[in-house]
């Protein structure tokens, strides 16, 4: 099995958030910055799969200070030498799908090919219905409204444009949201000579990216975190891994058969468990007590600001390594998954607990799946 490392990040513990405009802190800032360093170093020599990020605006709360999660990639593939990097993901209906799959690409190239793309629909509408103004789309919490529906529209024709991007050397879309190229005089002699995409008229046709990912056809894709079956359709669909924040087995065996009947119809022929992902919060220690412990602020954290969106707590792996080894045991048993994420408690909790961790589990969950 690969385990991922998910971080939000998070700017500071509950007696630092609990003072008001955390998130705007500098001193805060640069400590958080100092701590996921660590804590990337450390899990590219532990032997992690990869480590994501999220992508949120406006946290001055400071919750989650990931405005930019390619960023983040960036700045821990330039400390690391094999780890994956990714997104958890962007919020691709507040983002103009060029920008992102050139801004990946450039990622791909400069991280050697470790990149990986994670693509949210959004559901903080403070951020969304923010960004996302220029085309009318909002927030969704998939609850099949006409913003819903309009907000999966425009996620879907982003990913179609993305993949378009990275795969063909120049193209062209007529969607419902954008049009690439948008009707542009361009008799340019250069791209005549050594380029294309022009028309006889002298008027654009098509546009390439520049860079291409290295990653062929391209970095690999992932739906974060996925609890509608539409959303797992689509995934099977497109090529897309699914992440499952549940512990839910009846519910995970629900998504995971759709998204094995959904791929078969496209022509991808997947074995149970293939090409979907299970995620959940982490806190192991010697001691159960400690493990316990290590475990409140996460659960303050969610009470506090995840809960009020509607989201249950989810997959809570919480022991001693004998105990999270069982409860992994049970899930892979049933559920034949090959990749897991690892929520990790960067923030709240003091720093170097979250290492012992990240350490603990490595050392002594880790190579039982292996």
């Amino acid at each position: 099995m690969k385990f991922h490392v998910f971080m939000l990040p998070t700017i500071g513990e509950p007696q630092d958030l609990r003072r008001g405009m955390a998130g705007q802190n500098p001193e805060h800032y640069q400590r958080m910055l100092r701590q996921v360093s660590d804590i990337v170093r450390l899990a590219d020599e532990m032997g992690y799969e990869g480590i994501g990020f999220t992508e949120h605006h406006f946290h001055i709360e400071g919750f989650e200070c990931s405005t930019n999660p390619v960023l983040w990639n960036l700045f821990t593939a330039m400390q690391t030498k094999r780890v994956r990097v990714g997104q958890l993901g962007i919020v691709l209906p507040a983002s103009n799908p060029i920008r992102v799959a050139e801004d990946l690409a450039m990622l791909d190239q400069m991280s050697g090919g470790r990149a990986y793309a994670g693509f949210a629909r959004g559901y903080q509408a403070r951020a969304v219905n923010t960004l996302a103004q220029h085309i009318h789309v909002g927030a969704t919490r998939s609850d099949k409204s006409q913003m819903d529906a309009i907000n999966r529209e425009a996620f879907e024709e982003a990913l179609d444009i993305i993949k378009l991007a990275w795969t063909r050397e120049t193209f062209s879309y007529d969607g419902k949201f954008w049009k690439i190229p948008v009707e542009t005089p361009w008799d340019f002699p250069a791209t005549r000579k050594w380029g294309r995409g022009l028309g006889p008229d002298g008027r654009l046709t098509e546009i390439g990216i520049v860079p291409r990912p290295l990653q062929k056809p391209h970095p690999p894709i992932y739906f974060p975190f996925a609890f509608s079956m539409t959303t797992v359709r689509h995934g099977a669909r497109v090529g897309g891994v699914p992440v499952l924040l549940s512990g839910d087995v009846d519910f995970c065996k629900d998504l995971f058969t759709v998204y094995q009947e959904e791929a078969a119809r496209a022509g991808r022929s997947l074995r149970w468990g293939e090409s979907v992902a299970l995620g959940g919060f982490l806190s192991v220690a010697h001691d159960a007590g400690k493990a316990e412990a290590f475990a409140q602020s996460y659960r303050w954290a969610h009470e506090e600001w995840f809960t009020p969106f509607g989201f249950p707590k989810g997959l809570e792996l919480i022991g001693d390594p004998d105990t999270i080894s069982r409860g992994l045991e049970t899930l892979q048993n049933a559920l034949r998954f090959e990749e897991f994420f690892i929520w990790l408690n960067q923030g709240l909790s003091p720093h170097e607990q979250v290492l012992e961790n990240l350490e603990l589990f490595a050392t002594k969950v880790m190579p039982r799946f292996r």
